[in-house]
C-alpha cells in the first residue's frame, strides 16, 4: 500500500501568519504525514500569530487525523521583501511593528534556520502581495507593479537562493501559482498576473539550477480559489468561487485540504522525478474554454 512518508523530515513554510489559506492546509498535511514544521510569518503579525496560537485559537483548525494537534519546532520572523539587512530601509527600522524583531530578512532567516536544525528538506513558498492587486493593469504604478513581482515572484528566487545550500539533496520545494497568469482575469490586477506568470516561468527555470546544483525538485500549485482573509482583500473571491462552481468540470466546493494533500504529495518519495512542473489543483477549471452560465448560451444544459 502506498503511502506519503515524511517521518524526519523538516519542512519551513514562508508565509503563515493564520489558519486560514494554503500555507497553513499545507503545513497540516505535510505534519499529517509526519513532518517537523518550520513556520515563516510576516514580521508585522508575529506577535499575533504566537499569540493566538497560544491562547487557542487555531486548536480546532491544529487538529490532525491521529488526534493530535498540529506543533512546529519554531516560528520566525521573516520579510521576503528584503534579502540582507542592508537592503531594509531607514523607516522600516523605525517602525514599531519591527522594533522588536530581528533577523527577519530572507539570508537571516535561512541562516538563522541551519544554526538551530541544520539542514531541512521542505520550502513551501505561500506569500503573495500586490499593493494595487484592485487596480487593472494600465492603472498600475511601476512601483506596485514591481512590488507584486518583488513579493510574490523574486521572493520565491531568494529564498532558493539561500534555503538551497541548507538543503538535503532529493529536497522540494513548492509555491502557489493562479490561473490569472496564463488567461485574462478581470480584477485581479496591480501585476498580481505578471507576478505568477513569471513564478511560473522560473520554477521551470529552477527546477534546472537547483536541480543540477543541490537536487532539488521545484514545482509549483496552481490552486482554485479560497475564500481565505488575503484573497477576500482582493474584493471578488465570492464571485471567483461562485463562477468556478457553475463552469468547472467537478462541480463541488474546493478546500484547502486538496492541496495540502496535493502538496504533500509532491515533497514525497512519490513525486521523485515530478520537477518543474506546473499542477492544477483547481477542479479542472484550467481546461475550460467556454463558461457555461455565459449569458451568450441560449441553453447552458444543452452544452
Amino acid at each position: 500500500m502506498l503511502s506519503i512518508n515524511l517521518k524526519g523530515k523538516k519542512a519551513f513554510i514562508a508565509g503563515i501568519g493564520d489558519d486560514q489559506g494554503y500555507g497553513w492546509a499545507i503545513a497540516k498535511a505535510l505534519a499529517e504525514a509526519g513532518a517537523e514544521i518550520l513556520i515563516g510569518t510576516w514580521t508585522p503579525i508575529l506577535k499575533i500569530f504566537t499569540q493566538s496560537w497560544s491562547m487557542g485559537k487555531f486548536d480546532e483548525s491544529r487538529l490532525l487525523s491521529n488526534g493530535k494537534k498540529m506543533e512546529y519546532l519554531k516560528v520566525y520572523a521573516l520579510d521576503a521583501a528584503f534579502d540582507n539587512p542592508e537592503d531594509v530601509p531607514q523607516e522600516i527600522f523605525n517602525n514599531k511593528r519591527y522594533q522588536d524583531a530581528s533577523e527577519y530578512t530572507i539570508s537571516e532567516v535561512a541562516k538563522a534556520v541551519e544554526r538551530d536544525f541544520g539542514k531541512i528538506d521542505i520550502l513551501i513558498h505561500a506569500l503573495a502581495n500586490g499593493p494595487e492587486v484592485k487596480k487593472p493593469l494600465l492603472e498600475t504604478s511601476r512601483k506596485g507593479y514591481l512590488a507584486a513581482l518583488s513579493a510574490s515572484s523574486y521572493s520565491f528566487v531568494s529564498l532558493l537562493q539561500h534555503f538551497g545550500p541548507v538543503m538535503s539533496e532529493g529536497g522540494a520545494t513548492i509555491s502557489l501559482t493562479y490561473i490569472a497568469s496564463e488567461k485574462a482575469v478581470p480584477g485581479y490586477g496591480g501585476g498580481m498576473s505578471s507576478a505568477k506568470a513569471a513564478l511560473e516561468s522560473d520554477t521551470r527555470m529552477l527546477s534546472f539550477e537547483a536541480g543540477r546544483k543541490w537536487g532539488l525538485r521545484i514545482n509549483t500549485i496552481s490552486a482554485g480559489p479560497l475564500r481565505s482573509r488575503a484573497a477576500r482583500a482582493i474584493g471578488f473571491i465570492d464571485t471567483m468561487i461562485e463562477y468556478s462552481k457553475a463552469n468547472a468540470p467537478l462541480i463541488k466546493d474546493m478546500t484547502a485540504e486538496e492541496v495540502g494533500n496535493a502538496a504533500a504529495f509532491l515533497c514525497s518519495p512519490l513525486a521523485s522525478a515530478i520537477t518543474g512542473t506546473t499542477l492544477y489543483v483547481d477542479n479542472g477549471m484550467h481546461a475550460m474554454g467556454l463558461a457555461l452560465d455565459s449569458a451568450a448560451l441560449n441553453s447552458a444544459a444543452g452544452v
